[in-house]
């Protein structure tokens, strides 16, 4: 893929690579987002990010909060697939905010982008709940990607009370070992969640951990992507080739 954009910003080197009309990001060397708006469904991570919003209607997905927009293909894909009411993606920095407008498309009309620390900005959030949350809060350590908020009963709590009764928590992982360290496995877990699966793909190691507010199976996730007419495309030509197990 061609360089087509790089800058150095507070120690950090961010580049843009392009192969016709697909745009990635790499922070420090490390792949953060893909997009391409002929092919929506990219075969990767953030597939699986935008996915659990299928475990009920569409129509009851309205609010949703993105924690770690990165270049916000996952904003992207839940405007063309979902279409919530509102989103609002909270992001660090500022250099990832610019590449999720200049070579992303995230305008205005697709999601309201605040430049914020996620924790402290959700701590202090006094607004409606959400249907859904998306925590990918990540940074770099030697150049492989690390979770930057830990996952454990004091942040949970922050997300949890910020969810509306019927609402959707998804986090991503590095792996399934670190996705079951989340203090949602522990004896003190918030008994809100009704319902948790993993899901992931074969080609990377990240394990998406999902928690529901309701009760769910697996079927009816994959009845609902059917039901839309390009996912399911992509579900039978295995363009969205994904595994989920439940796990309580």
């Amino acid at each position: 893929m061609a360089v087509i954009w790089r800058k150095k910003h507070a120690g950090s080197t961010y580049e843009i690579r392009a192969a016709g009309r697909s745009r990635r990001l790499y922070t420090n060397g490390v792949f953060h987002t893909q997009y391409n708006p002929a092919r929506v469904v990219t075969g990767g991570i953030w597939d699986l990010l935008m996915i659990p919003a299928f475990f009920k209607p569409v129509e009851e997905v309205r609010r949703v909060l993105v924690l770690g927009v990165g270049g916000g293909s996952v904003i992207r894909q839940l405007n063309r697939f979902v279409s919530p009411e509102h989103i609002i993606g909270v992001e660090l920095n500022p250099v990832h905010l610019y590449v999720a407008r200049k070579y992303f498309g995230v305008d205005h009309s697709e999601a309201e982008l605040i430049e914020a620390d996620a924790v402290s900005w959700l701590n202090n959030y006094d607004g409606p709940p959400f249907d859904l949350i998306i925590d990918d809060l990540f940074s770099e350590e030697d150049g492989e990607p690390v979770r930057a908020v830990a996952a454990d009963h004091k942040w949970l709590s922050v997300i949890t009370r910020n969810l509306n009764s019927r609402g959707m928590l998804v986090m991503n992982f590095i792996s399934g070992k670190t996705l079951k360290s989340c203090a949602l496995f522990s004896e003190k877990r918030n008994r809100a969640y009704r319902a948790a699966f993993q899901i992931s793909m074969p080609i990377y190691d990240n394990a998406i951990g999902i928690f529901l507010a309701f009760n769910a199976t697996s079927t009816d996730l994959r009845t609902n992507l059917k039901a839309q007419p390009k996912l399911g495309t992509s579900l039978n030509n295995k363009n969205l080739n994904y595994s989920i197990r439940k796990l309580f």
